[in-house]
């Protein structure tokens, strides 16, 4: 498959085609750190040889692209992810070097971070890269430099690569450091609507849907604060069959920081019934519904839900996790 991608991309000559299908076997095969001396050992090309090839241009989004397209089934349901990793890197000379989030370590570090564009397959569950891209630093840049923010980056490489996105996607899955205005604007204005983990004290408001009094003045579009420590007014989709603990309310509000309509979801945990514990998730769609009883559990690493209608594998970040025992699916 990978000889027939590289075949279909323009620009390439024999010899880089050649030596791309032997790196990425032999990325697979080697044992220890992937550098030039060591993959020098497990293929026929010296060190200065794949020095030189890395030296020459390719296009990753474009060959990732035709992956996709000859990966992919056409039937399958697909949503689109965007997340970043950390890479831990001590030393003063290198690119890119600053202070990001460790997640594993729940605390900002010197390193290194790319950023990653996925689509997710739903119906077989797994992730395809689309895109990765090296966040700046953005410590030692000038004053204009600096009015950019990372979110700025995030939110320029996704409109960068909305093209290579399969057709069928309408659904952009982020964690919640994304849920900010500028980047959820971005992502609205692409033609997809975000999926996002909100704060647990999230400023949203209720919409008013009763009768409109006959009086001067605008109309009423409130209906008072929500309080996540009382869901009443929240439509109850009902427990998990096999963990009834686990329960899911749903409501459209209005969120103020968003400055949108957003369809909410709050899953209660209610396996210590003295110490209830939730989180909150929002999406841009305000008529998706999430379907009943189509919850499967929750894990360390994110929810599970059976169709992508609202949430696949939604990660879990931040001070709260809705359960403390993984699914054993």
């Amino acid at each position: 498959m990978v000889n027939d991608i590289l075949k279909q991309m323009p620009g390439l000559s024999q010899p880089q085609r050649k030596f791309l299908a032997t790196l990425f076997v032999t990325i697979l095969v080697l044992r220890g750190r992937v550098n030039f001396r060591n993959l020098s050992r497990y293929c026929d090309y010296s060190e200065r040889t794949i020095a030189r090839q890395f030296r020459a241009p390719f296009d990753w989004p474009d060959f990732h692209q035709h992956v996709l397209m000859t990966a992919l089934d056409p039937r399958a349901e697909l949503v689109s992810a965007h997340d970043a990793s950390f890479l831990p890197k001590s030393g003063k000379q290198t690119f890119g070097l600053g202070h990001f989030f460790n997640g594993c370590a729940s605390r900002a570090e010197r390193g290194l971070e790319i950023s990653t564009l996925a689509v997710v397959d739903v119906t077989r569950r797994c992730a395809f890269t689309l895109a990765v891209a090296q966040t700046p630093p953005g410590e030692e840049a000038t004053k204009t430099a600096q009015e950019e923010t990372r979110v700025d980056f995030y939110k320029q490489q996704l409109h960068a690569h909305r093209h290579r996105l399969p057709p069928s996607i309408k659904y952009h899955c982020v964690d919640g450091y994304y849920a900010k205005k500028k980047y959820i604007d971005e992502v609205v204005g692409l033609d997809l609507h975000a999926i996002t983990k909100l704060r647990s004290d999230a400023d949203c408001l209720f919409l008013y849907t009763g009768p409109h009094p006959k009086r001067r003045g605008a109309r009423r579009k409130y209906d008072g604060k929500v309080n996540f420590q009382d869901l009443s007014r929240f439509e109850d989709l009902g427990p998990r069959e096999d963990e009834p603990h686990l329960h899911l309310y749903t409501a459209v509000v209005w969120h103020k920081t968003l400055k949108r309509r957003l369809r909410l979801v709050v899953l209660l945990n209610r396996k210590d019934p003295a110490k209830p514990r939730f989180i909150v998730l929002g999406s841009t769609d305000p008529i998706m519904k999430p379907p009943r009883s189509k919850l499967r559990g929750i894990t360390r690493k994110g929810i599970v839900c059976e169709t992508p209608r609202f949430l696949t594998l939604f990660p879990l970040q931040g001070n709260l996790e809705a359960s403390s025992e993984e699914s054993p699916d």
